[in-house]
């Protein structure tokens, strides 16, 4: 009897396909839209389901140092794949957590006074601090930030990136992004003194040619061929092929049952 794990045939009839070179190119494309920017990687939810180690080791092969995740245990995955590579984690810093981070080298995307606190209790280091520009999501509210800009705690915590997040980037028009440009250089001025690099471009804000893009930009979902630019056609190259079998072709005649 021949074993189920011997099979000359693969079992299941449909084979995904996911190609990490093509993810690396459309990396390079974004980078190069950068205007001297460093483009950052966003590998959230295991590299939006398609393997953050193999994703991850494709990019770092081809000069991508930094990469977000969403949780620790993303971060632990990426820093196995990319022992030498900037690693943040956008959902901040957990109670507890805290040896993990500095274990694995992790940097925590810090978005509450809460965050802030514990990661300066714990010795701090290197971090990067979110502020909400329009999201309302994540990151410190306008009046929170310019608090903790006024006091003297923030520089004692090792901020080296500041961002924020485009809430309508994909619409070039749309005059949200305007706004939360000037919301987001207002704050980064309070923190001039002490943070010199700033992230706000996402995947779409790549091909909006008036907006700065900082010091950083962060590349996510047009990485693995999403569309950046909608209503138009995709500039990215697909990255996820599925192919199955056609088992039977019928010829159906009008008034049959289906």
């Amino acid at each position: 009897m021949m074993s189920s794990t011997n099979l000359p045939i693969n079992p299941h009839g449909a084979i995904l396909t996911v190609d990490t070179n093509t993810i690396a190119a459309n990396w390079k494309q974004l980078a190069e839209l950068g205007r001297g920017a460093e483009c950052a990687a966003v590998v959230k939810a295991d590299a939006y389901g398609l393997g953050i180690e193999s994703v991850v080791q494709a990019l770092a092969r081809v000069g991508c140092r930094t990469f977000f995740v969403a949780h620790i245990q993303e971060a632990i995955a990426a820093r196995k794949a990319a022992p030498l590579s900037h690693i943040y984690v956008l959902n901040g810093l957990p109670a507890g957590s805290e040896p993990f981070y500095q274990t694995h080298r992790l940097r925590p995307v810090l978005g509450s006074i809460g965050d802030i606190g514990r990661w300066h209790k714990a010795g701090s280091g290197p971090a990067a601090l979110h502020v909400d520009t329009g999201m309302n999501r994540l990151g410190l509210s306008i009046d929170e930030s310019q608090r903790l800009a006024q006091s003297a705690s923030w520089q004692g915590i090792g901020f080296d990136l500041m961002l924020s997040h485009f809430v309508a980037s994909e619409v070039p028009a749309d005059p949200m992004n305007a706004a939360q440009i000037a919301r987001f250089d207002r704050i980064a001025g309070r923190f001039s003194k002490g943070i010199t690099r700033r992230s706000l471009a996402n995947s779409s804000a790549h091909f909006l040619d008036a907006l700065p893009h900082y010091e950083m930009t962060r590349a996510g979902y047009a990485l693995y061929g999403g569309n950046p630019t909608p209503g138009q056609p995709n500039p990215m190259k697909p990255v996820v092929t599925l192919e199955a079998p056609i088992l039977q072709i019928r010829t159906i005649e009008t008034g049959e049952t289906v």
